[in-house]
């Protein structure tokens, strides 16, 4: 990892709670669709969710951004590998278009969530992060950037456009019964050349 000043740090076990709503407003509703799923009888589903953000945490996968308040704003990522994942039948029809797109972004930095507190939101936080995730990509040798947005949304993309991300496809919803406004996703990638 880079080495990081404020307002930027890594994320905490104790940042969990403030973790699960951004993932959960960076991913419009899907990550509780998932947390809900996987509650056994009488289980909070956001009980899960801050479990596995407070797990990312631990492994040093999630900067934020922090005013002495704790997390306002936060950056997950990963670098995608050379060959793509193979999709077995398996995978969840929810996620295997994801998983298609996915593969079409091989050999980038993947921006897993960003996302911020409606309330930061507007005062350059995203466009920080974003930044951040750029200086990463290049320290890990990397040479472009890739995410997945829903189609419709609108403030997602022109703040991904603006940093030089372009369109390159997109793939069907396939909802389940995940209860949603989304019909497509879309595949953005940016290169650091």
């Amino acid at each position: 990892m880079i080495a990081l000043g404020p307002p930027l740090r890594l994320a905490r076990d104790s940042d969990a709670s403030q973790l699960a709503d951004l993932v959960n407003y960076a991913g419009e509703g899907l990550p509780y669709h998932i947390w809900t799923s996987l509650a056994e009888d009488g289980q909070d589903p956001w009980e899960i969710g801050r479990t596995r953000q407070a797990e990312k945490a631990r492994d040093g996968q999630i900067v934020v951004v922090d005013f002495g308040n704790g997390a306002v704003a936060s950056l997950t990522g990963y670098k995608i590998g050379a060959a793509p994942v193979e999709i077995g039948e398996d995978l969840p029809a929810l996620f295997r278009p994801l998983q298609e797109l996915e593969n079409l972004a091989l050999e980038s930095w993947y921006v897993n969530v960003l996302a911020c507190y409606p309330e930061y939101r507007s005062q350059g936080y995203g466009s920080l992060l974003l930044d951040l995730a750029d200086e990463i990509a290049r320290a890990e040798g990397l040479s472009r950037m890739s995410v997945i947005v829903t189609g419709d949304n609108i403030g997602a993309r022109r703040l991904y456009e603006r940093k030089g991300y372009k369109e390159v496809a997109q793939a069907p919803c396939l909802k389940e019964d995940w209860d949603t406004d989304t019909e497509h996703w879309v595949l953005l990638i940016k290169s650091l050349s």
